[in-house]
């Protein structure tokens, strides 16, 4: 798996919060946040089976954010491809929001893709999520297209077939430019 080591870059993080590759203890609370946070009204597609899928996947990546206290406040799944990766999906828990973490989880993925050789990053989101696009601005994140939201296995490419009354923005990061500049 890339980025195998269970310590990653965390420099981002100005919260008392251990960032980390997700272990089968942690599938249930992943699938559980991706259902409640992130596809609300979509549909439940990221099932602790699914999640499963891409923890045992080589060219994927489960990051988790854990309090001290063992609990799963945030986490992030990438997928690597031959020339970027793909953020398929990303949540912090809203009580633990704006403390960094979400930031957090992002650079540690960054650096993964970074470390593999890879110079860009996409992902999606909804064009009413004005949150989350506007976190992703700040992370140096651009806009290159805005299409009809359709529900899709995120990293499958297979479409549901339904679409809803919203757009999805495709945002891209060229982080070798970043790396570049340090």
């Amino acid at each position: 798996m890339i980025g195998s080591s269970d310590t990653g870059p965390d420099d981002a993080m100005q919260t008392p919060v251990s960032i980390h590759l997700a272990q089968p203890q942690d599938v249930a609370s992943i699938a559980a946040m991706s259902r409640d946070l992130i596809e609300h009204g979509l549909g439940w597609s990221w099932t602790p089976q699914r999640v499963r899928q891409s923890l045992a996947d080589a060219q994927s990546n489960v990051v988790v954010a854990q309090e001290a206290g063992g609990s799963v406040c945030g986490f992030g799944i990438m997928r690597y491809r031959d020339d970027d990766a793909h953020l398929l999906l990303l949540a912090v828990q809203p009580a633990q929001g704006r403390r960094g973490i979400g930031t957090a989880l992002v650079v540690w993925l960054e650096k993964v893709a970074l470390t593999a050789g890879l110079d860009r990053i996409a992902l999606e989101a909804r064009v009413s999520n004005a949150a989350a696009r506007a976190f992703y601005g700040r992370l140096g994140y651009v806009e290159a297209q805005v299409l009809p939201f359709r529900a899709k296995f995120a990293g499958d490419d297979k479409d549901l077939g339904a679409e809803f009354d919203d757009m999805a923005a495709h945002l891209v990061k060229l982080v070798f430019e970043e790396a570049a500049l340090r």
